[in-house]
């Protein structure tokens, strides 16, 4: 008889690229996701796919598999969620955020979910928003928190936020409170690189205005740029508001600059064939906890229910 975890078995392999990674996707073993391959096999007297080959191709007969498997399995998830109680859904959700979501709004966002879903499990990546959207793609993460500078067509993405971004310095550094830009570039630029929305975004912006600065320095790390910041190696710009602690501290000096860079908005992604009831609740709740004013928030009002 034909079962979901036949199913799920081909559909993973396929959309993970083998054996290994469907097994580490189903929490099960190598050998039993190749079972429930046989087992399909066996059942419709075919080969899904081919054994030739050194990494894991579908037959002709394999692709029509895969595509009904993905519709009943796509089916049958839509049917969970629209009318399953939110108290009884079981599901893993993972979720990849950059690191200024994980360190302002990201707890409150999980406290929200563990109370809708308490039986949903999370699992959460930090990391900058090409990583984050190759993983997104590859089916390695559910939904993906990142700068508006990603595009891509086979993704849902709604604006969920917006990061207000201000010029700092370690005080001292610059003495007057409002510079132009062509006059900071004499000073080194700490800068995210090419992985990172926030820095695709600033380096486009200085490009279209024909700016290169004198040096820079190009870190992956967000918590790198602000100590490198604070201990007066260069001039950046980082979020505002959830750095003020370190501003009121006196260890860091926000400065204006002439013209004014735009702020980073945010978009919660999904891929579009993954798309479902659940998904679309979770983006909900992302819309209403983003908020990138405060470091470390929690949501008080579900800590009292």
């Amino acid at each position: 008889m034909l079962t979901f975890k036949q199913l799920e078995a081909i559909y993973w392999v396929v959309e993970l690229g083998g054996f290994a990674q469907a097994a580490a996707r189903l929490n099960t073993t190598q050998s039993a996701v190749s079972k429930r391959v046989q087992e399909l096999e066996s059942l419709f007297d075919t080969l899904l796919f081919d054994r030739t080959l050194r990494t894991a191709q579908l037959s002709p007969k394999g692709q029509e598999m895969y595509h009904i498997a993905k519709g009943l399995l796509d089916q049958r998830n839509a049917a969970v969620e629209a009318f399953s109680r939110s108290d009884v859904i079981e599901r893993r959700l993972r979720i990849g955020v950059t690191e200024v979501a994980a360190m302002t709004w990201m707890p409150a966002l999980m406290a929200r979910i563990r109370l809708t879903w308490p039986r949903v499990i999370i699992e959460l990546d930090a990391d900058a928003m090409v990583p984050l959207r190759d993983k997104l793609l590859a089916g390695e993460l559910d939904l993906i928190v990142v700068p508006s500078e990603l595009e891509d067509n086979r993704l849902v993405k709604e604006v969920v936020g917006e990061v207000e971004m201000g010029w700092m310095c370690k005080p001292g550094l610059i003495r007057r409170k409002t510079i132009a830009l062509q006059e900071l570039t004499e000073q080194t630029f700490l800068v995210e690189g090419t992985r990172s929305g926030t820095g695709r975004i600033f380096n486009r912006w200085l490009k279209s205005l024909g700016v290169v600065p004198d040096n820079t320095i190009v870190s992956s790390n967000l918590v790198s740029i602000v100590a490198m910041t604070v201990s007066g190696l260069g001039v950046s710009r980082l979020p505002h508001m959830c750095l003020s602690p370190l501003i009121n501290a006196g260890l860091l000096q926000v400065f204006k600059v002439t013209p004014q860079a735009p702020d980073i908005p945010y978009v919660a992604a999904y891929k579009k064939e993954q798309r479902s009831t659940f998904l679309d609740a979770v983006v909900e709740l992302v819309k209403e906890c983003c908020d990138f004013s405060q470091p470390f928030q929690i949501d008080t009002s579900a800590a009292r229910r």
